[in-house]
């Protein structure tokens, strides 16, 4: 348990920070899971791609990922 009170806060910080990041990611791999689906329609896969974007912008996920992942969900598609 840290003393000082910087570490105190940065404790709280990351505590928050994995909490928000796991949910996130969950959303993230259940919208993949809908998306490459047999019976995946165009609005869900529309869905996982922006929530790519998202995790991409924000760090979640590395942009090199995202678009790997978008480029595998586009070669299914067709």
């Amino acid at each position: 348990m840290p003393n000082i009170a910087s570490a105190k806060k940065n404790m709280r910080k990351s505590r928050a920070a994995t909490v928000r990041n796991r949910a996130q990611r969950s959303a993230l791999r259940t919208a993949l899971k809908r998306a490459t689906a047999s019976d995946a329609t165009p609005a869900t896969k529309l869905a996982a791609v922006k929530l790519l974007d998202r995790a991409a912008r924000k760090g979640l996920i590395h942009k090199n990922t995202a678009a790997r992942r978008k480029s595998h969900m586009a070669k299914a598609r067709g």
